[in-house]
């Protein structure tokens, strides 16, 4: 179709046209907001390098939830910053952790909000790494059977789904095997499938107080310049017993985030990161772009790309915007 013959503007001429014919559509049904939980009665500390977001106790963590649910937002992710930690990471899977405080608070004053749990040891270990470590080495197979005892810890805490972050290979297996073994069948696993070594981190790793104390993750979190790696990590992951799938970050790996739409028939979620967010709004504040609409641009693309799933620190601001 060619010019004079075909016009592509007589669609675009009014909005009653432009909604017709549009062919990605943002809901808050998409949305997943992650928090922060801290000990502590009446705590909210803000992140300074994420404005709009703090460190929360569980009953300002309530107040928050209550404000997305009511919102129509269908889920939280719950990353917890412990009082103590050590090489082992035990608050990670203690019976009075953090997350599994937060998690049995929130099904309870909350009950038709799921609550989704991030499972792994960096926040908890005294050295920051997502696994056990031996002299420089982390080792893989000694950290599956903490991260599955933090699993099984948080859905006894009333979870309604798992989300592993480490990057451990092997680990989905052990958490379904944990999982199925103590009657919890119907929980699902979200994993981060295809996590990658990212510098877009860095304001979460303020706020969860997660950084290495030496070194990097590049031995565990994939190679940014890979993309045939993701198409094999997630493939394993799903053979393993993953229900959903997840891309992080999600702006400069759309491309990851597209083919795997292609080649894996499950729920696709992409993690917004902080890094993005906090670039949106660091612009938004010096004037040089309108905040609101490069955040919902921003979302707009990441769902284009394929994810079914979204998790955004903009949650709450975009189903603000979405349902007015």
């Amino acid at each position: 179709m060619l010019f004079p013959d075909y016009r592509p503007r007589r669609l675009r001429q009014n909005d009653a046209f432009r909604r017709m014919i549009r062919e990605t559509k943002l809901s808050v049904d998409d949305l997943i907001l992650p928090l922060f939980a801290v000990s502590g009665k009446g705590v909210k500390n803000p992140i300074d390098s994420m404005p709009g977001h703090y460190q929360l106790s569980t009953d300002n963590l309530i107040k928050t939830s209550k404000k997305a649910y009511e919102l129509g937002i269908p889920a939280v992710m719950i990353f917890g910053i412990p009082d103590r930690k050590d090489s082992l990471a035990t608050a990670a899977y203690a019976k009075d952790g953090i997350v599994q405080k937060a998690t049995s608070v929130l099904k309870d004053k909350i009950p038709g909000l799921a609550v989704i749990t991030d499972v792994c040891l960096c926040q908890y270990t005294d050295h920051g790494h997502c696994g056990v470590v031996d002299g420089q080495i982390i080792d893989n197979d000694s950290t599956l059977d903490l991260l599955a005892r933090a699993a099984l810890s948080h859905v006894q805490a009333g979870a309604d789904m798992v989300a592993p972050s480490d990057m451990m290979d092997g680990r989905v297996a052990e958490i379904r095997n944990i999982l199925d073994e103590n009657d919890f069948s119907n929980i699902p696993i979200m994993s981060y499938a295809a996590k990658y070594c990212s510098a877009f981190y860095g304001p979460f790793r303020h706020a969860a107080d997660s950084a290495p104390k030496f070194g990097d993750r590049r031995t565990y979190q994939m190679d940014p310049a890979n993309a045939l790696e993701a198409i094999r990590e997630v493939t394993m992951d799903v053979e393993e017993g993953a229900d959903i799938i997840m891309v992080k970050p999600a702006l400069p790996y759309l491309d990851i985030v597209c083919r795997i739409r292609e080649e894996i028939d499950l729920p696709v979620a992409a993690y917004n990161v902080s890094g993005e967010y906090a670039m949106i709004k660091a612009a938004d504040k010096m004037g040089w772009i309108d905040g609101k609409k490069v955040m919902m641009e921003t979302l707009l693309g990441i769902k284009r790309a394929g994810a079914d799933i979204i998790l955004t620190y903009f949650a709450i601001e975009a189903a603000e915007e979405l349902i007015t």
